[in-house]
């Protein structure tokens, strides 16, 4: 069975908004979350242009670049609780050069960013980096995507 998910999704003034909007249909994004939950979880997802994204990573992560996920986790447990910022000209973009689909895209990038939120690392070792993609990939599988990788 699958987890319970309090999700909000948002658009912030976005170029290109209908088709975010048309990549991004609420069941779907709840959809994806939900395969990549072990728990019940609250989470706000965000959709950003490219000045709030870099806004953002600057302030968080002190890295002056736009980037496609931000994850802002809260807690882990009983709930998890998180905000996941994509920034929509980063994903756009990253979708083109990689030849996927924009829901493909956002689809792996909800998935890796649910993982952050419950204590997934990609960045502590290889060793993680492989596992995290492992899942990843399961995870998309089971959802009808391609390896992203």
């Amino acid at each position: 069975m699958l987890n319970q998910l309090a999700l909000s999704l948002q658009f912030g003034k976005i170029d290109d908004a209908a088709l975010h909007r048309a990549a991004l249909p609420r069941h779907k994004v709840a959809r994806w979350i939900r395969h990549a939950l072990q728990s019940d979880a609250e989470i706000t997802v965000r959709i950003v242009d490219a000045e709030e994204g870099l806004a953002l990573n600057r302030d968080y992560r002190k890295k002056d670049y736009a980037t496609n996920v931000l994850t802002f986790d809260y807690t882990q447990e009983p709930v998890v609780t998180a905000d996941l910022v994509l920034c929509a000209p980063v994903v756009a973009q990253e979708a083109k050069e990689q030849g996927k689909t924009l829901e493909a895209h956002y689809a792996h990038l909800l998935v890796h960013g649910t993982l952050h939120a419950q204590g997934w690392d990609h960045e502590t070792s290889e060793e993680d980096a492989q596992v995290m993609e492992l899942r990843e990939v399961e995870i998309l599988a089971r959802l009808g995507f391609d390896s992203p990788y």
